[in-house]
């Protein structure tokens, strides 16, 4: 056999190889794409998870959101501004009474008497009008929502005034009367003659409770409309 045939015939095997070598490398590339497309579509469904997470989260804070403010009512937030801004009350504070009070119900009467809003005794409704000036006062007047919540709003800056600023003193005295804590202020079983250390009554301790809050729930929700 001469050279020049040993040469042609080694040649089919050259092009096997290379043939051969640019095969695995389609192969390779072809797994590298399988590869880098499975990886894809891993990211975007921990993506869309993510983000369904994400809207899971947010659509129930809302709801939630929303049903707490089905149970805390703001309905007479212009006439609680005005009222509490008259006599220096926080309207928070002023909405959690009218929410612990009346529900927000303008026109219900409690089975001792106290009428609107924010419960008030005909007597003491008489007494603050009469400390407003208020000539044309009568008891009926106390189921209108801006003049309940007027003389509600007198009555606890005179309570606060009068107890110091305490709060809780002010809430029990709004609920239980102010001559029955003063007599808790100087028992020393219950206060210090300037400071509730504990209230005797089970249901004003609780009223004292539920106001403060629902005051700081009433914040919470109606930052915008009452924080102004």
């Amino acid at each position: 056999m001469s050279a020049a045939q040993s040469v042609k015939r080694t040649q089919p095997g050259k092009a096997y190889a290379k043939k051969t070598s640019s095969q695995s490398a389609a192969k390779r590339s072809k797994k590298a794409k399988a590869v880098k497309k499975a990886s894809t579509r891993r990211i975007i469904i921990a993506l869309v998870g993510i983000a369904a997470i994400i809207m899971l989260t947010i659509g129930g804070f809302m709801a939630n959101r929303m049903l707490e403010r089905r149970t805390y009512k703001l309905i007479y937030a212009d006439e609680i501004l005005a009222c509490a801004d008259e006599f220096s009350l926080d309207p928070c504070l002023v909405a959690a009474v009218i929410h612990t009070e009346s529900s927000n119900r303008a026109a219900v009467v409690s089975p001792k008497g106290a009428i609107g809003l924010m419960q008030i005794m005909p007597s003491t409704g008489e007494w603050i009008a009469g400390k407003l000036g208020m000539a044309d006062y009568s008891e009926e007047k106390l189921m209108e929502p801006l003049i309940n919540i007027r003389l509600g709003c007198w009555y606890l800056r005179y309570l606060s005034d009068k107890y110091g600023g305490m709060e809780r003193t002010a809430l029990s005295a709004y609920n239980a009367g102010p001559g029955n804590v003063d007599k808790w202020l100087n028992d020393p079983a219950y206060g210090d003659g300037k400071r509730l250390i504990s209230i005797p009554y089970v249901e004003t301790a609780a009223y004292a409770d539920k106001v403060l809050s629902a005051k700081e729930k009433y914040r919470e929700l109606y930052e915008k409309e009452l924080c102004k």
